[in-house]
């Protein structure tokens, strides 16, 4: 809900974007904040096939499946398993039991959600899930929009953003891999791979559903728990690094937010008030078998780890 770090004069500052109470959050569109699941990111036509048997989700994007449908994992109540608030790394676990047919998702999954200081300034997130009887496909994200300036400070497009992407996934206008391409990210309006300012080129590239901006699939260059991002903001001093364990991420820069999304402590957010940079596995790999797999097995474990590593 909240990010409070100080910039290089030492004032604190609140860089997460959201809402001031639990109902504006739980009518919240624009995914301000949670861990999104069963599959997070979209599900082409709310379908796909797996050992030999259709299933079909909850279509809540249209003709397609966003974010685990209309009661995914951020519209659902956790319990909290361990808690604990002070020495050097205080934590936090969260625990839910997803069940058969949930969304229309297969089998019953247990999912675990840490998140922890684990140091002064670096936020941990530690996800994990077990498909305990069927076969089924998972796929988590962390869905932060943030803003270095300060929650309602403004636009990010003088935010200056490196990624450690050399290849990215087209999409079409739904914001689906259509094609299942994978492309280089060399000469075109996509490469971060050396510090650019988030607005230099976003004029020239499209969102999708007709929205100019940035929502774009990245692949990460390697391999394991490693640097996906670095992004700065010159005038407040305020830096992240982002390290994760996951193949792929979606960057997106606030497209839908226009002026009359009402935010925390009164504020009002405008077009690219905030950018997201969303660690997942490829987008809408149960139906694109070129892809890594997302399908979770009965008794495997899927891990997916996170470091917001905050400077100033």
């Amino acid at each position: 809900m909240s990010i409070a770090i100080p910039d290089s004069k030492g004032n604190l500052g609140d860089v997460v974007l959201g809402k001031d109470t639990l109902s504006e959050y739980f009518n919240d569109g624009c995914y301000f904040g949670p861990l999104t699941g069963r599959v997070a990111y979209r599900i082409a036509r709310g379908r796909f096939s797996l050992d030999g048997r259709v299933y079909h989700t909850y279509t809540n994007d249209g003709r397609n499946t966003i974010h685990g449908g209309h009661r995914g994992f951020s519209k659902v109540i956790w319990t909290v398993k361990e808690y604990v608030g002070g020495g050097h790394s205080p934590y936090i676990t969260f625990f839910y039991r997803s069940f058969d047919g949930e969304q229309g998702f297969p089998g019953e999954l247990e999912v675990y959600a840490t998140y922890q200081l684990s140091s002064p300034y670096t936020l941990s997130v530690r996800t994990n899930a077990t498909a305990l009887n069927k076969a089924t496909p998972v796929n988590f994200l962390q869905h932060l929009y943030l803003n270095l300036g300060g929650q309602g400070s403004g636009d990010v497009l003088g935010h200056t953003l490196q990624l450690s992407a050399s290849r990215y996934i087209p999409l079409d206008d739904e914001l689906l891999p259509s094609s299942g391409r994978v492309v280089p990210v060399a000469g075109t309006n996509y490469d971060f791979r050396t510090p650019v300012p988030i607005g230099a080129r976003i004029r020239h590239v499209s969102g999708g559903k007709g929205l100019v901006g940035y929502d774009t699939s990245y692949v990460i260059d390697g391999v394991g728990m490693r640097k996906v991002a670095a992004v700065r903001h010159s005038a407040s001093g305020r830096g992240l690094e982002l390290w994760a364990n996951q193949p792929a991420m979606q960057l997106y820069t606030g497209n839908g937010l226009n002026n009359t999304i009402k935010g925390k402590a009164g504020k009002v957010y405008e077009r690219y008030g905030g950018f997201c940079l969303e660690t997942q596995g490829y987008p809408d790999a149960v139906n694109h078998p070129e892809f890594p797999s997302q399908t979770l097995r009965p008794g495997h474990v899927y891990k997916h780890d996170m470091d917001y590593k905050f400077s100033f």
